[in-house]
């Protein structure tokens, strides 16, 4: 295959004309598919490899931006627990490596492969759709961000409190992996959790729930949050649930006003049969 085929096999340009009404033949829609996924893969593999270099960086590198939150937990504890991370196996240490970088391309090239995915969708969504889902993708990516980065910064006191459980005499003793999954899964936990509140505001834009609806169960929404932190986060310590539950708090209020601005607008609180919600019975 020439270079222009390449080119031309990655680009995924349809090869039928398109029809006065915007479609596009099925095999073109394939052929599009494939190409945005190859892009995908390409740009994941670059990644990969970037990341083994900076596996191990003399600042610290990946491996030293995992284990910090362990470390620092250790200084915590002080002399008080004995406690030390080890790898398993003879091929611990390979494995480890290929995952742990494997992990930072997948986020590290995600504004790539989420924006080729989100090119193959769009051209199939109305204006008014197109303008939501623009505003929806320039959020959620922040607010996720946002979590992690606030999960990265509970970890440290999650972990000082789980290990200070070692009775005294013994020494506790971490194997990476299930360390790396514990990192990985409070991480997740801390960036989904912050995109609950914006999809309140996208069920009230879709006319799904009200502003007026979410003030009338908010002592509920505070308990269920409250309820959804001590659950979802991995550590048993108060400490990490309330850095969860206090931001989602706070989102869910912005949403709630941000709800009821969109109800006003719409005109849900004026006279007439527009002042009730779509599953709300009217007086009459």
């Amino acid at each position: 295959m020439s270079l222009s085929g390449v080119f031309d096999y990655l680009s995924g340009r349809p090869r039928h004309p398109i029809g006065p009404d915007g479609r596009m033949a099925l095999s073109d829609h394939v052929r599009e598919l494939r190409a945005r996924l190859l892009k995908s893969v390409l740009c994941l593999v670059i990644a990969f490899f970037v990341a083994l270099a900076f596996y191990e960086h003399p600042d610290g590198g990946l491996l030293g931006l995992v284990m910090t939150p362990y470390n620092d937990a250790r200084d915590m504890l002080g002399a008080s627990v004995q406690t030390e991370a080890y790898i398993k196996g003879a091929t611990g240490p390979l494995m480890l490596q290929l995952k742990l970088c494997g992990i930072a391309a997948i986020v590290v090239s995600s504004p790539y492969w989420l924006y080729q995915i989100w090119a193959f969708v769009v051209p199939g969504l109305h204006p008014n759709e197109k303008k939501w889902t623009r505003i929806f993708a320039a959020i959620a990516g922040p607010l996720f961000i946002l979590g992690v980065l606030t999960g990265y910064y509970v970890l440290p006191r999650g972990l000082k409190v789980l290990i200070g459980f070692t009775p005294s005499g013994l020494a506790n003793l971490v194997e990476f992996n299930e360390y790396f999954s514990f990192l990985t899964r409070m991480l997740l936990v801390f960036g989904v959790a912050f995109e609950i509140p914006l999809f309140v505001i996208m069920l009230n834009l879709a006319g799904v729930v009200s502003g007026k609806a979410l003030g009338r169960y908010r002592p509920w929404i505070i308990l269920g949050t409250f309820v959804f932190a001590a659950v979802a986060t991995p550590s048993t310590d108060p400490f990490s649930m309330c850095f969860l539950a206090a931001p989602m708090l706070v989102l869910f209020l912005v949403a709630e006003v941000i709800a009821r601005a969109v109800d006003r607008s719409r005109g849900r609180d004026r006279g007439g049969t527009d002042q009730w919600a779509d599953d709300e019975v009217s007086p009459l």
